[in-house]
């Protein structure tokens, strides 16, 4: 499938590592993953395993005692390892967009939904403030807000968790982003909500022409939406392909284990749970981590 499309973004051996108390950890080790133009990858695995910390490497976003310590990330012939922060800003800004998992921590509590999307096309776009009001409305409306012009004049506490994050997925769109980095985007979410976001997420890719990049602990949000797999253990790949192959025919036993403990209408037996803990990343084990559960 990936052979004769282009890569929007490479990354090379990246590892990033955090200060804890005067104590290093390291959050990924020697990750290297190629994005393709139009596609979705999703990068699953248990929390710590490092892929929302993958994800912010690529946004620039780490936490001020995380730095990249190795490694490259490659985007339009540009290493954004090197890039400085007004690169990374103007990237972000229109380039690459990223939904997180709790949309309120994106939003601004006491500022009017509308006003959060104009001001966002105005500093971004460079719209005037008519015209941004009318793309602002036009963008609710594509994400499924019902009478958007109404809901325009609205604060955030106003709307559903669910429409909350649909106003998010509408500021990110608003940059007319090619790469999109979904955060946990559902897991705050019902069941009933989270298969409405995750069919607006695959509507707005087939319409946009949109790159997504999909972060979850549940391979099963995923089974449906996604082109390639990565799974990710204590800060490694330890399993990538297409979809099929990592579902249907997996290699690793850490992806036997995740997929073991998805929930099926089918199932009548007791899902299995993976015995142990993962590693200690301040003293991260050789050879294969998942060796010792």
């Amino acid at each position: 499938m990936s052979e004769n499309k282009k890569v929007l973004l490479s990354l090379k051996d990246v590892e990033v590592k955090f200060n804890v108390r005067g104590r290093i950890l390291t959050a990924i080790r020697g990750v290297s993953l190629d994005i393709y133009e139009n596609e979705s990858l999703a990068i699953v695995g248990e929390s710590g395993s490092g892929k929302s910390v993958t994800s912010r490497a690529i946004m620039g976003i780490l936490a001020g005692n995380s730095i990249i310590d190795a490694g490259h990330i490659y985007y339009d012939g540009k290493d954004l390892v090197k890039c400085k922060e007004k690169d990374f800003y103007t990237l972000r800004g229109s380039k690459i967009g990223m939904i997180f998992q709790d949309p309120l921590s994106s939003l601004n509590p006491i500022m009017k939904i509308g006003k959060q999307l104009t001001e966002a096309l105005m500093l971004k776009k460079g719209l005037k403030k008519d015209e941004a009001k009318k793309r602002a409305i036009e963008l609710m409306g594509e994400v499924g807000i019902p009478q958007p012009e109404k809901r325009f004049k609205q604060y955030p506490f106003q709307f559903s968790g669910g429409m909350r994050q649909r106003i998010v997925i509408a500021i990110a769109l608003a940059m007319e982003p090619e790469i999109l980095i979904c955060d946990e985007p559902t897991t705050a979410l019902d069941v009933t909500i989270q298969a409405q976001i995750l069919d607006l997420i695959k509507k707005l890719k087939k319409e946009k022409g949109l790159t997504i990049i999909f972060i979850t602990h549940d391979l099963g949000v995923v089974a449906n939406m996604a082109d390639r797999i990565a799974v990710m253990y204590a800060g490694k790949i330890v399993e990538y392909g297409n979809a099929s192959d990592v579902f249907y025919d997996p290699r690793h036993p850490y992806t036997w284990a995740l997929l073991e403990s998805m929930p099926s209408l089918a199932t009548s037996k007791r899902l299995s749970a993976i015995p142990g803990t993962p590693p200690n990343m301040i003293y991260p084990p050789k050879g294969d981590a998942f060796a010792a559960r």
